[in-house]
């Protein structure tokens, strides 16, 4: 029996930390040994990067790994990307494989499976392979617009700038910081003439219902009004009201005779003109009217 030298145990020991790394790392990639995964063929124009170990995702999960990639030197050829996916994954024909980035550029394999579950590839067959930036593409389709906004933020920026230097801005925010101390002390007054209204309340709305309460008497009362009573009573009066008119209008009575006679009228008016000197003469010469002597002599 030969004997374990130190020199072989030492060779034993880093071939195997050599076979152990090598499967750690593959491990670490996503790369499965001695499986028995089923194996397909993606063929693309563009690989923009992929390699093995890329992820493989179906509808955001992961299914499995790029082993390897095989290019066509001669370019007769597109360049295959040898996929290693689960053996309990079937893919659908009329499916279809894209590459896609993320933000740090990283790559990976996006399985967009076709419509029809009960048609599937089988081991080995090459699905069509297509290309997709994702969100770096779309930033770099989005760059030719970005530039050409770039001279117009610049001279917005710089009516910005020049908006803030002036002064009137200045002193347009200190009059908003008064009109803001301003609505804090018309607040607190509010709040105050709240608190007194909420304490008179009660009181507002006892005379209210006192004042409701008057009301609804009021109207029992108005109620309680005879009014075709009242109506008969008016009713007669205009009668009376018409009756004394017409009686006037025809003549009839000391005040329609009055009314409608000239002659009586002349007279009567001539009688108070008469009586009116009678008076004032009177007032003149009393004398005349009244001879009273106290000796007993008549003055003439």
């Amino acid at each position: 029996m030969m004997k374990m030298t130190k020199e072989i145990k030492i060779a034993l020991a880093a071939v195997l930390a050599i076979v152990i790394l090598f499967f750690g790392l593959n491990f670490l990639k996503g790369l499965t040994m001695f499986s028995s995964n089923n194996v397909y063929y993606v063929a693309f124009d563009d690989i923009s990067g992929l390699s093995s170990s890329s992820p493989i995702y179906a509808n955001g999960y992961q299914v499995g790994v790029v082993t390897s990639i095989k290019y066509d030197y001669t370019h007769q050829s597109p360049t295959l990307a040898v996929i290693d996916v689960d053996k309990n994954m079937r893919i659908p024909k009329g499916s279809t494989a894209e590459i896609e980035s993320d933000m740090l550029g990283n790559l990976k394999l996006n399985l967009h499976l076709g419509p029809d579950p009960l048609s599937n590839f089988a081991l080995g067959d090459t699905l069509e392979g297509r290309l997709n930036g994702g969100t770096m593409a779309k930033l770099s389709a989005m760059m030719p617009t970005v530039e050409q906004m770039l001279p117009k933020l610049d001279s917005i920026v710089t009516s910005l700038n020049t908006l803030l230097a002036d002064p009137a801005i200045a002193q347009t925010l200190h009059n908003v910081e008064n009109v803001t101390a301003d609505l804090k002390t018309s607040t607190a007054r509010l709040n105050t003439l709240m608190a007194n209204v909420n304490q008179q309340l009660p009181s507002l709305m006892s005379k209210a219902d006192a004042t409701l309460d008057n009301a609804t008497t009021l109207t029992s009362s108005l109620a309680g009004l005879d009014i075709a009573a009242t109506k008969a009573q008016v009713d007669q009066t205009l009668a009376d009201v018409n009756a004394l008119t017409s009686s006037l209008a025809s003549g009839k009575g000391t005040l329609g005779r009055l009314m409608n006679d000239t002659e009586l009228y002349d007279r009567v008016s001539q009688t108070v003109n008469d009586a009116d000197q009678l008076l004032v003469d009177l007032k003149q010469h009393p004398k005349r009217y009244v001879n009273i002597s106290v000796f007993g002599k008549k003055d003439k």
